[in-house]
């Protein structure tokens, strides 16, 4: 028997990235993920979009940053997303 332990981590199943548009609230910051969906009439794609309330225990998001966010349990009556990592931080 080899005793070789891998520190390789599962990828999160369901993840989302968006861009923040409001930080106001305490630990908690409102992403905006965009998407495209097709038309099931026309066929043609049509902009959407959907707005989390994520989870956010240090304040690291800003309004602008690109993150990453995942699903998890319920935080409060509307938050049930979680902030993973900021993936591009807003300039300036």
């Amino acid at each position: 028997m080899s005793d070789t332990t891998t520190t390789s981590r599962k990828p999160l199943v369901g993840t989302q990235t968006g861009h923040v548009v409001s930080d106001a609230r305490d630990q908690t910051v409102k992403v905006e993920v965009n998407y495209r969906a097709k038309d099931p009439k026309y066929g043609k794609y049509i902009k959407r979009r959907m707005s989390f309330h994520v989870h956010d225990p240090k304040n690291d998001a800003k309004v602008g940053d690109l993150v990453e966010i995942a699903p998890c349990r319920p935080v409060s009556k509307t938050k049930s997303w979680r902030l993973v990592k900021v993936l591009e931080q807003a300039a300036g």
